[in-house]
């Protein structure tokens, strides 16, 4: 399902309030919820409003939004969740795979359409991908899949790496499974994989100088979205990236270097 799908199933929760009631003046708010910080992903703010204009939905005309970002605290996600549960908002837009399974689990009621990279069915977030069931659907873009693929590819790219890094957000609900796969590539493919678990600012920086002193061949990074402001920060991170073959998810991902 492309962005277009997405921004049409948000923005079609939102008028089913007025549709079942006309006598209704008070514009539908949709509840918009983020792990990251609004700075670091204000293209994404506006191609979310790009694609409600687009589908006829128009912020502060016919619909309102309301913002909650957790500021990579994720946390901070279950009270940003209930805050949008008691606003009555119309529909819940999640965007990434914790917030989506927060949201899974506040409301049975409202409508939430998420946006996640894993699998939504294994994530336990619908019944199926046909017939979701319950109150969420959305899209996937089943990311977890790629990362023994990206291991695969490095070691043809480097084939002198003996040790590939995985640098991994730990607080990510996908952590566990992208670290498995890649331990499981990295066997199969007679490579050492080193986890560089690295939830916060000085994590990074810390993952980083153990990429340097080890001098770990090259790099795989997954769950670092929320987190990618702190990496572009990072001047460490910024001189490795310069000469470090990686992989990276994140549109995001290319002014490090």
């Amino acid at each position: 399902m492309k962005r277009r799908e997405f921004i049409m199933l948000v923005g079609g929760a939102a008028a089913w309030p007025l549709a079942a009631g006309a006598q209704q003046t008070a514009l539908p708010v949709i509840g918009f919820l983020h792990g990251g910080t609004p700075d670091a992903f204000a293209s994404l703010v506006d191609a979310f409003r790009a694609g409600l204009n687009e589908g006829g939905y128009v912020e502060g005309g016919n619909v309102a939004i309301e913002y909650r970002w957790a500021e990579n605290h994720y946390e901070r996600l279950p009270a940003l969740l209930a805050d949008l549960v008691d606003r009555h908002v119309a529909v819940i837009a999640a965007l990434g795979d914790v917030p989506a399974a927060t949201a899974k689990t506040a409301t049975s009621t409202i409508p939430v359409v998420v946006m996640a990279a894993s699998d939504p069915v294994a994530a336990g977030l619908v019944a199926s991908l046909n017939r979701p069931g319950g109150n969420v659907t959305g899209i996937s873009m089943f990311t977890s899949d790629l990362t023994a693929k990206r291991i695969e590819l490095l070691t043809e790219l480097v084939p002198k790496a003996a040790t590939i890094g995985l640098l991994v957000n730990p607080t990510g609900r996908r952590a566990e499974l992208d670290t498995n796969e890649a331990q499981a590539a990295g066997r199969s493919l007679g490579r050492r994989i080193e986890v560089l678990n690295a939830g916060s600012a000085e994590e990074i920086e810390g993952a980083f100088v153990t990429i340097v002193r080890r001098r770990i061949g090259a790099l795989v990074t997954v769950m670092m979205c929320c987190l990618q402001p702190d990496m572009n920060k990072s001047r460490r991170c910024r001189a490795a990236m310069r000469f470090q073959p990686s992989f990276r998810g994140a549109s995001s991902s290319p002014p490090v270097g």
